[in-house]
């Protein structure tokens, strides 16, 4: 994927999330990582919060429930985090793809 595409997918979540800049060269896994931990902050703290975020962002509710209900325990958030990443990922690269044909 492109560092651009990667970047996108990462502001697009930034917003959502409220994650902190980066600071070092940009990495799609370390962006997962902080993503998965803010996640896994409100399991705990503000599952309500969590689950706009995600109907906001079009998740999809099977895709979420079979998240929370199949992955293990202490995978959910890691898992959750990966799915939010590649669903952000399709908008930027349909918003992409249709800009570049206007």
């Amino acid at each position: 994927m492109s560092e651009s595409l990667s970047q996108d997918t990462f502001s697009l979540l930034k917003m959502d999330f409220e994650l902190p800049e980066f600071n070092s060269e940009f990495d799609e896994q370390k962006a997962i990582s902080i993503l998965s931990k803010v996640i896994s902050y409100l399991l705990d703290r503000e599952f309500e919060r969590l689950l706009q975020i995600c109907y906001r962002i079009d998740l999809g509710e099977e895709k979420l429930k079979s998240i929370l209900h199949e992955s293990d325990p202490d995978r959910i958030a890691p898992d959750l985090a990966q799915a939010l990443w590649h669903r952000q990922k399709q908008k930027v690269e349909i918003r992409k793809r249709y800009s570049a044909n206007e």
